[in-house]
């Protein structure tokens, strides 16, 4: 047994065995409860390369297959997907681990998690390459989500179709298109994969790295298509910082840049004001605790109220002042926006960052070459770095009619291991007789998957 497909129709017999129908299945109810299956056995193989720990999630309530056909797969129904799910069960091929729930007086609820176990494993093991090389991307998802708050709690909505998200669409798919037929991996040791995916497990704001997960998707937010509209759920944009520069395009490494002091030069030029050279960030607190200044601005901005309590995700055990401080401090140094914090333009402001960086994703698309979007910055080939630079600075003065600045993102603590300066291409090689021994032992994994991709490519 070698492929996705004999893995699946070998267990779709022996379920078929176990159940002891006294009738088959029809040929449309056998399609759909082997597509069920095939799905199961995806998630699955792909969560065997993520942590053996990790767990797989499944719908077990009835109407998680039928509300909102906007977003749902069509080809998935609730009684294959239970016979499926169950028939593995009964195999003594997976066990739940935590059952989920749904509360329909709060609408609150969970999924259920399941683990394969060690006997499915042994077969799972068995397959040839990798998910992310053979398991190809659905481009035919739907990757326009609108989503509003309803009971508390954020969902996506159904919407009616324009001229703008069927455009908007087209787009997606042309850039999404770009990203599958090139090879996305991130560069690092053996070793450091497992304390990674460790590390991204115990984060309650990133996913562990699944090189499977390679579409994008624009969500919307606040019931708008004029505010939110970012790009999510490709698996590098859970790549902490640090790690960002290990991340390779088609073998190759990748330059990061990012635009400088975004949304303060998106708010002073949106309503014809000047910023001034002084950093936004770093003129509040004269320049002690940047990074803390810039999670507070981006805060206000964000909020519709006067945040009069300190936002949850902000630190400021070192800072030395309470939240009502530095909130105030903010506001002095930007006096001349002060009336636009706590007015939630910050969502108005992101459905303006998106568009420039589909435009930009665009322009290389149509060059087939992937910009992989982390936030406000872009991840590219190395050898596109200057094109990048450029694209962004126009990108954005077509938009505003300013200029801003583009940075590239160095990581200051990595130390060279040759003479080439920080940002070449060489920069990484290390051609010692030492690490050209030891480099296929520390990289294998990386280099497997490498070679499979060459190889598949071919």
């Amino acid at each position: 047994m070698n492929t996705l497909t004999e893995l699946t129709h070998q267990l779709s017999k022996e379920i078929q065995d176990k159940e002891g129908r006294t009738r088959s299945r029809t040929a449309e109810e056998q399609i759909r409860f082997d597509y069920a299956l095939t799905k199961i056995l995806k998630d699955i193989w792909s969560n065997h390369f993520v942590h053996p720990d990790s767990e797989c999630l499944m719908k077990r309530r009835s109407g998680a297959y039928s509300e909102n056909a906007k977003y749902r797969d069509p080809h998935l129904t609730y009684r294959m997907a239970m016979a499926a799910f169950n028939g593995l069960v009964n195999l003594d091929m997976i066990r739940i681990t935590r059952n989920g729930y749904y509360d329909r007086t709060t609408f609150q609820g969970d999924l259920t998690r399941y683990k394969a176990t060690q006997r499915l494993l042994e077969r799972i093991g068995k397959l040839e390459g990798h998910p992310a090389i053979y398991i190809k991307p659905n481009l035919d998802d739907q990757t326009i989500i609108l989503r509003n708050v309803v009971e508390g709690r954020k969902i996506a909505i159904d919407y009616e179709e324009t001229s703008f998200t069927d455009q908007a669409r087209k787009n997606l798919r042309t850039i999404n298109s770009c990203i599958a037929r090139h090879w996305i991996d991130l560069k690092i040791k053996d070793e450091e994969i497992i304390k990674l995916q460790e590390r991204l497990l115990l984060d309650d704001e990133k996913q562990p790295i699944d090189l499977t997960k390679k579409v994008l998707y624009r969500i919307f937010t606040n019931n708008s298509f004029k505010e939110g509209g970012r790009f999510y759920r490709g698996w590098w944009q859970n790549v902490p910082s640090e790690y960002r520069q290990f991340i390779t395009i088609d073998s190759k490494r990748t330059q990061e840049y990012d635009f400088s002091q975004l949304n303060p030069n998106m708010i002073y030029s949106r309503h014809n004001l000047e910023l001034g050279s002084e950093d936004a960030y770093s003129r509040v607190l004269d320049g002690e605790h940047r990074e803390t200044v810039k999670e507070a601005f981006n805060a206000m901005i964000q909020s519709s109220t006067s945040l009069r309590g300190e936002p949850e995700k902000i630190n400021l055990d070192t800072v030395g002042m309470t939240w009502l401080e530095l909130r105030q401090a903010v506001l002095d140094a930007h006096k001349p926006i002060q009336h636009l914090f706590f007015t939630g333009i910050g969502n108005t402001l992101q459905f303006e960052d998106s568009n420039m960086a589909e435009g930009i994703m665009l322009h290389f698309a149509k060059m087939d070459a992937p910009a992989l979007p982390i936030h406000d910055s872009f991840v590219m080939h190395h050898g596109y770095a200057g094109e990048l630079e450029e694209s962004m600075r126009r990108t954005f003065y077509d938009r505003f009619k300013e200029h801003i600045k583009v940075k590239a993102e160095i990581i200051e603590e990595i130390k060279p291991k040759n003479d080439y300066p920080i940002g070449h291409p060489k920069f990484w090689e290390d051609n010692s007789i030492e690490a050209l021994l030891e480099g296929d032992k520390e990289y294998s994994q990386w280099q497997d998957r490498d070679a499979m991709w060459l190889s598949n490519k071919k």
